[in-house]
């Protein structure tokens, strides 16, 4: 599939994201490439990994090889639901080395979302880890592919997969082989769609395409604006679920060529302790989080730039002014059309006019329309009310009110929604939210 009339402002427009991965290996092959979250074994199966550029390469190959190898065609959309780990890069990396598209979903969303997005985008394979949190995310995935038709293939890294899901984390493992030699497509490589995301409007899940062209633009303003150096320590928080976390992380992080350093969710203390083993690192927040940061002492030196990422345009305009040392560098991206990028001490130039379109809640990093939420509600109990709240961290949260908020949370959660959405009803201080 190709985006006719892609262009990148950058001077590297007809590379690919393999591409840039395949310079920086070259530069620094037994440098670090990728790091897990330290704390990793608290929300995903396995060990935190830490991978060199030639480990890298080989796991990105074997990856490939094994989707090529399931008869799977080029320009096939792969879904990935995958915590904010070694082997979400991997992963999507893999896809694109196979000439495939990736389709990254956000980590909270459930089969109900899950259906929806990959069966507008006509995915017809799943990859996914046995668990994320406490939830089992195997079986949702499975779940989800027997409402998806075309969905072949349920593939999965982590331990005590379900019966029928194909397990990939031998692909670290596995000895260099020859290279994946997809069929040749016609036109320019870096116009062809890498991934697609999905943005949320009253009328439900969108796919948006984005070309390498496009992506790689996209992080290259971020980089630019971040004056990022060579080899520079990326830590992110942003997962590469989105248009922005691909802009914010994978991008730059390409760009860079240094090691990627990941963390998941956020443990505060974790996220110090990484930032403090790192040698003038560059990090990525969500915006909101970066001056109670600060101002806790756990946004310290060594950190030499900040990537704070934005998703409400009213939240950045009320931000206080950057006390802290080093550069702080705000990213505004709304929804998943387009981003804005410009270092705090010349903030106007970051307010645009990118306002969430009427009729969506924005809870953090996560959209939905309101429509779709109250009759989902609707149909579990007529008369329960949910409503979109400020928040001082999140922008916008959800609350709901029912007679009976036990019952209405266990069939939601039943009904295969976003945690977000039930836990609207959980009882707080023995009261209904």
């Amino acid at each position: 599939m190709i985006l006719e009339g892609s262009e990148s402002g950058t001077s590297d427009q007809h590379l690919t994201l393999d591409d840039l991965f395949r310079r920086a290996g070259v530069r620094q092959p037994e440098g670090l490439a990728l790091a897990d979250p330290p704390n990793r074994e608290t929300f995903t199966a396995g060990t935190p990994r830490r991978l060199s550029y030639v480990e890298a390469d080989r796991a990105i190959s074997a990856f490939a090889a094994r989707l090529r190898g399931l008869g799977l065609a080029t320009d096939t959309v792969i879904g990935l639901q995958l915590p904010n780990t070694v082997e979400s890069v991997i992963a999507l990396l893999g896809i694109l080395r196979a000439d495939m598209i990736a389709a990254p979903l956000p980590v909270l969303w459930h089969r109900r979302e899950i259906v929806s997005a990959l069966g507008r985008a006509g995915a017809k394979a799943i990859v996914t880890a046995s668990r994320i949190g406490a939830r089992r995310q195997a079986d949702i995935a499975m779940q989800a592919a027997a409402e998806l038709f075309p969905i072949r293939y349920v593939c999965g890294f982590g331990e005590d997969l379900p019966d029928g899901m194909v397990p990939f984390d031998d692909i670290f493992a596995t000895a260099p082989g020859s290279a994946v030699v997809p069929p040749v497509r016609a036109g320019q490589a870096a116009a062809h769609v890498a991934a697609v995301t999905f943005d949320v409007t009253r009328d439900g899940i969108v796919p948006v395409m984005r070309s390498h062209n496009e992506l790689i633009a996209a992080g290259a303003a971020v980089s630019k604006e971040a004056r990022m150096a060579t080899d520079r320590a990326i830590v992110s928080t942003i997962p590469l679920c989105s248009f922005a976390g691909l802009a914010v992380t994978l991008v730059p992080w390409l760009e860079a060529g240094g090691g990627l350093h990941l963390h998941h969710g956020f443990a505060p203390e974790t996220f110090s302790a990484q930032c403090d083993s790192l040698d003038a690192a560059v990090v990525a927040l969500p915006g909101p989080v970066v001056a109670p940061l600060y101002e806790a002492g756990l946004l310290r030196a060594p950190v030499k730039t900040t990537i704070a990422l934005w998703r409400a345009p009213e939240r950045i305009a009320a931000a206080p002014a950057w006390s802290g040392d080093g550069v702080l560098m705000d990213v505004m991206a709304g929804d998943e059309t387009g981003l804005t990028a410009a270092r705090r001490d010349e903030r106007e130039a970051t307010i645009a006019n990118l306002g969430s379109p009427g009729g969506v809640a924005r809870v953090g990093g996560y959209r939905f329309g309101f429509a779709d939420l109250e009759a989902l509600v609707a149909t579990a109990d007529p008369n329960a009310t949910i409503v979109s709240l400020p928040d001082v961290l999140t922008g916008e949260r959800l609350a709901g009110s029912s007679a009976d908020p036990e019952a209405l949370r266990a069939a939601l959660e039943e009904s295969g929604i976003s945690p977000l959405i039930y836990d609207a009803f959980r009882r707080r201080n023995g009261m209904a939210a």
